[in-house]
């Protein structure tokens, strides 16, 4: 099956949002839980590259573990990036959500009606 890849938290109210959006669009998806199943190091570089994000740009730093490793006052520099990807891994629930890696190669964070608009638009259906 075509489609994009959510990675989802069927916990959280955005995700939900981005399901019902895509749904009502009739857009195939599939869902990874990455909680459960969380991206390799690699793969989460390669998501940031397809995000053009840096990896503190998609950190939830105000989740308890983020505040318990002090990541707000972690620098934010290219030497240090990969510090933040290998927390955002060992603690998934960092990872800022919903995270939609369209068939284009690109990839969204669908918090926004915006952002779930362009998913709709640039998707395969």
């Amino acid at each position: 099956m075509s489609g994009m890849e959510i990675w989802d938290n069927p916990s959280c109210s955005k995700c939900a949002s981005a399901r019902a959006s895509l749904d009502g669009a009739q857009v195939p998806y599939r869902l990874r839980a990455y909680l459960t199943e969380p991206p390799s190091e690699a793969e989460l570089a390669g998501v940031l590259r397809r995000l053009s994000a840096r990896a503190w740009e998609v950190c939830r730093t105000g989740e308890p573990d983020g505040v318990a490793l002090g990541l707000a006052d972690w620098p934010r520099d290219d030497d240090s990036e990969p510090r933040w990807i290998a927390a955002m891994v060992a603690h998934p629930e960092l990872i800022q959500r919903p995270i939609l890696l369209l068939d284009d190669g690109s990839a969204l964070v669908g918090r926004t009606p915006e952002a779930l608009d362009e998913a709709v638009r640039r998707s395969d259906r």
